[in-house]
């Protein structure tokens, strides 16, 4: 790793102040370059949060990984709250918890907004590194390479020439659209049929919380869900999915009285806890579900992306976050490997990120259908029970998928391919036939 005392001082400038462009600039300060940090938004230390427009987020095993090469791993977990499994409401009302990994693993319940606010924070602590907000990148010149931005606060533009872009700035990146009519590059961008709206739970009347706080609360209904995730002032932010049109819809839920009567009679143990549901569902956004592949993450020794700008997902595994920042931690290695070189550095992130991208990806879209239907379901429960005996038995040569997804560094594609493998030894041992059995016999 390089010092901030390094003599190859560059110039980079990173387009978006928001995870994963306060993680890399601070990662690329660290090597001693002179970076420049642009947000479109106000400085989130002093904007008010609009609630309802993010989902909260799920800090594991690799985004603490990066966060401690950091020295921000503590400081996040302070933020934090344990979360040890997922805890199903049955449409009965009943609950089951379905533990995450082996004893003592656990994923983390954190507000987007709070941990932005402390990278911004320790990016802001930097000599070397000046922060500018309201500024929207609106022009990237590839090959000089230079940025122009808009101040949208006094008007205006202002180009800044530079050695490096990043390109952290989310789902629908301008620095991404600028690569689009270069030779070779690719983009993907597909939306599911279902939407998401957030709806706060708060605090009951003494101040705390309305279910366990140390697991994430899942309501399972095959075609759509709710999911709640526990925050530190005794609420929970609760996310309601489901599809954009058709019987039981969003569309379906237009008009007066419709939203308490389904939420009545699909989340019983849950109206309750709404006391302004109707108005929640009024004034909330519904937001879109987005994956966006495309290739390469770079351009020449100039242009790099990363974060959400490079590999979007639905957030079902809780990986974005995560992924992105071990971008941070990844691209930082590949400089430490290159010497710095953007040149060299930069094609080699696109090729090693690109299979791990693509694999998450492809995780997520699947893990929706498992958190919202196959969590009910008594095969997959046993099936899930066995995974753990199977683990803990042998440990090297098992692992369960989400294990190596969320409790290890091991690259995304190799923990898919050998998931791949594992299950169809399983199917090969266990088919539904003998699961069949089995579950008459443990559960009569």
């Amino acid at each position: 790793m390089a010092s901030d005392s390094s003599s190859s001082s560059r110039h980079v400038t990173v387009v978006g102040a928001a995870l994963t462009g306060a993680t890399m600039a601070i990662y690329l300060a660290r090597r001693g370059h002179s970076v420049e940090l642009y947000e479109m938004r106000p400085d989130i230390r002093a904007a008010d949060v609009t609630e309802g427009r993010s989902i909260n987020l799920a800090l594991s095993t690799r985004g603490l990984h990066a966060l401690e090469s950091i020295g921000l791993a503590d400081a996040a977990r302070e933020l934090c709250i344990p979360m040890h499994g997922r805890m199903i409401h049955s449409p009965e009302g009943d609950l089951s918890f379905q533990p995450y990994g082996q004893e003592g693993q656990h994923i983390n319940s954190v507000s987007r907004s709070d941990l932005t606010e402390l990278l911004v924070e320790a990016a802001d602590q930097r000599p070397n590194i000046d922060l500018a907000f309201r500024r929207k990148c609106v022009d990237v010149d590839l090959d000089n390479p230079a940025v122009t931005f808009e101040d949208l606060e006094e008007g205006g533009h202002q180009t800044v020439e530079t050695d490096l872009v990043v390109g952290a700035d989310g789902a629908y990146s301008a620095v991404r659209e600028s690569l689009s009519d270069t030779e070779g590059f690719r983009e993907e961008q597909s939306y599911l049929d279902h939407g998401y709206k957030e709806l706060r739970i708060p605090p009951a009347d003494d101040g705390d919380w309305r279910f366990d706080p140390h697991a994430l609360h899942i309501w399972p209904r095959h075609d759509f869900m709710f999911i709640a995730l526990p925050n530190p002032d005794g609420s929970f932010t609760g996310t309601v999915f489901l599809p954009y049109e058709g019987e039981t819809s969003f569309e379906s839920l237009e008009g007066s009285g419709r939203v308490r009567e389904f939420f009545e009679r699909q989340f019983g143990d849950l109206i309750g806890h709404l006391p302004d549901l109707e108005e929640q569902f009024e004034d909330n956004p519904t937001s879109p579900l987005v994956t966006i592949r495309c290739e390469p993450f770079h351009y020449d020794g100039s242009v790099v992306l990363a974060g959400d700008a490079a590999h979007a997902i639905v957030p079902f595994y809780g990986q974005g976050m995560n992924a992105s920042f071990e971008d941070c931690f990844i691209f930082d290695d590949l400089l430490d490997k290159f010497d710095d070189n953007f040149d060299r550095a930069l094609p080699a992130f696109s090729q090693r990120r690109k299979p791990d991208a693509d694999a998450i990806a492809e995780l997520a879209l699947y893990n929706y259908v498992e958190m919202r239907s196959k969590v009910a379901e008594e095969n997959f429960l046993l099936r899930k029970r066995l995974e753990r005996t199977l683990q803990k038995a042998f440990p090297r040569a098992w692992q369960p998928l989400y294990s190596m997804v969320t409790f290890s560094t091991m690259p995304y594609a190799e923990a898919k391919d050998r998931a791949e493998q594992q299950e169809k030894l399983m199917d090969a041992l266990l088919p539904e036939s003998v699961l069949n059995v089995i579950g008459r016999v443990i559960n009569p």
